[in-house]
């Protein structure tokens, strides 16, 4: 009897050892799944952050986006050699204003991935110190000039005011 009480004991005793070793595995092979998971979901995650920009859309339903200027958002679109263009724009401005509507209408109709825009302020209320740089260093001198950039370098600047034909057209040479 001693002896059936040993096997058992042992055979308990096994069935603990073993049970609990393949046990803690099987939890461990879960949670390295969910682990493996969140972290895809968190790389898809950043990927889709890494597409978006943080400034207010003032025009675009499609891929292309007409943005007011925050640095941050002009960085990365020069970091990923984003067609740009850039609108200096001035609250107070009667040219600026009436400019305005044909620069989003034009943004509306555009649908290409590689182009964005900006309205940077320019000499008014809202102006900051990143777009008085921005227009110093493209050499801005007044209001309603729009400035082009492709793979970060100006490829045109103009002073004359547009209509929606005229941004679709130069914005479709480059």
């Amino acid at each position: 009897m001693k002896i059936n009480h040993m096997v058992v004991l042992l055979l308990i005793l096994g069935i603990a050892v073993f049970g609990c070793a393949q046990a803690p595995s099987d939890a461990m092979d879960k949670e390295d799944a969910i682990m493996e998971k969140d972290n895809a979901m968190m790389q898809k995650e950043d990927t889709i952050m890494e597409k978006i920009y943080t400034g207010k859309v003032l025009a675009g339903t499609g891929a292309t986006k007409y943005l007011d200027f925050n640095k941050a958002d002009y960085d990365k679109a020069l970091k990923e050699k984003k067609k740009i263009l850039l609108y200096f724009y001035a609250s107070w401005c009667p040219t600026c204003k009436k400019e305005q509507p044909e620069t989003l209408a034009a943004f509306n109709e555009i649908n290409e991935q590689e182009l964005i825009g900006f309205r940077v302020n320019f000499r008014d209320s809202d102006t900051d110190a990143d777009e008085e740089a921005l227009a110093k260093e493209f050499g801005v001198s007044y209001q309603h000039t729009k400035i082009i950039l492709k793979d970060g370098q100006r490829i045109g600047k103009w002073p004359d005011s547009w209509d929606k034909q005229r941004y679709l057209e130069e914005l479709s040479k480059i």
